[in-house]
């Protein structure tokens, strides 16, 4: 299969940095509604809802994912719409029939996104239990089997940990099985990819880093008898006519960088990640740079030209990566710019490379 794109959808106000520096991107059902319709006529295959409730780097606003893809699902025609959910916010039965119904409306073209939580205000804000780092994922977990089981079996009897169902039916079923998204760098976040997920995201990073997450999912995969998962990174993308351009708007990115805010996430994801059995988290290794854009998009080095972006690009494809998950400064032009300009690029560097692969 080809390399597959995806883009964040803004369902929260401020864009996809934290920056105060000016983005014409809009957060607003009718500019989600342009968006996809946009990403899908230049040939964007998945959008991807964020789930957020409290402001947790400044994004003031936050449309909730599963009513966006709701009406995203009834107002566009051929992109697959994955919803972003937090176990613990949401029971998995009322989630199965959101997601078919999703499906229903969409004719088909439903997935789900499982966050396991980094960000305890929201749990505390909202009066839900916060679970230690382990335990998280292992509802998650569970939450992906009663998934599955209601999507698929004619009644559903589950006796968890953390969910309890007797003799549940479920109708209708979604028309196509959605797929199962997951991130998360700790050793329980790839323990769950190698057993239940069917694609692992993973946060910005270079190549060599990227390579040794896909490696150990892989291996945890093998390990586990499953079937092959696919692999998606996010990677915050800024074309411009010369490389030198695009790293100016990088560094005027940086540079306008409310730096409030980005401190204030940077000690939220500090004190996530302490709390992993391993001590740090996927933001550990992140610089205040880094975290102006909030999942390491920077480090993917989509920055400079078209053709460098397109060649960055395949350098992902031959390392494994399947999906590539982009956000835009300006969403009002970048992201049909990027379709314009660098995917036939890309489509033409892949043809060339899977036939010198095959010769």
């Amino acid at each position: 299969m080809g390399l597959q794109f995806a883009y964040w959808a803004p369902n929260v106000s401020g864009g996809l940095v934290i920056s105060n520096l000016s983005q014409k991107t809009g957060w607003s059902y009718e500019d989600n509604k342009r968006y996809a319709q946009i990403a899908e006529e230049i040939g964007f295959d998945y959008v991807l809802l964020q789930t957020r409730f409290l402001a947790s780097y400044g994004a003031e606003n936050q449309l909730e994912a599963a009513a966006l893809a709701s009406a995203l699902a009834a107002s566009t025609k051929k992109i697959n719409i994955i919803t972003a959910v937090l176990p613990g916010f949401w029971h998995p039965g009322v989630m199965a029939k959101i997601i078919s119904t999703i499906d229903h409306i969409s004719n088909g073209r439903a997935s789900i996104n499982i966050v396991s939580g980094w960000f305890k205000g929201e749990f505390n804000g909202y009066g839900e239990p916060w679970l230690d780092h382990d335990e998280r994922y292992r509802r998650s977990e569970e939450f992906i089997e009663v998934l599955r089981s209601l999507w698929t079996k004619d009644s559903t009897t589950y006796r968890g940990n953390f969910y309890r169902l007797n003799d549940a039916p479920l109708k209708p079923k979604p028309i196509n099985p959605p797929k199962i998204f997951q991130g998360g760098t700790s050793k329980a976040a790839k323990e769950m990819a190698g057993r239940v997920s069917d694609v692992y995201f993973t946060n910005g990073g270079t190549l060599e880093e990227l390579k040794a997450q896909i490696d150990e999912v892989k291996a945890l995969r093998k390990a586990n008898g499953k079937d092959e998962i696919q692999f998606g990174v996010n990677g915050f993308v800024i074309v411009r006519d010369t490389e030198e351009e695009a790293k100016l708007v990088l560094r005027d990115i940086v540079e306008n960088a409310n730096v409030e805010a980005v401190e204030g996430f940077r000690d939220s994801v500090k004190a996530a990640g302490a709390s992993s059995p391993e001590g740090k988290g996927m933001w550990s290794e992140s610089t205040f740079e880094d975290l102006v854009q909030y999942n390491d998009g920077f480090k993917t080095g989509l920055i400079g030209t078209a053709e460098q972006v397109a060649d960055q690009i395949i350098e992902l494809k031959k390392i494994g990566i399947d999906i590539v998950l982009t956000g835009f400064l300006h969403y009002e032009e970048e992201l049909r710019a990027f379709g314009e300009k660098v995917l036939p690029l890309v489509r033409q560097k892949e043809a060339k490379l899977i036939k010198t692969l095959q010769a």
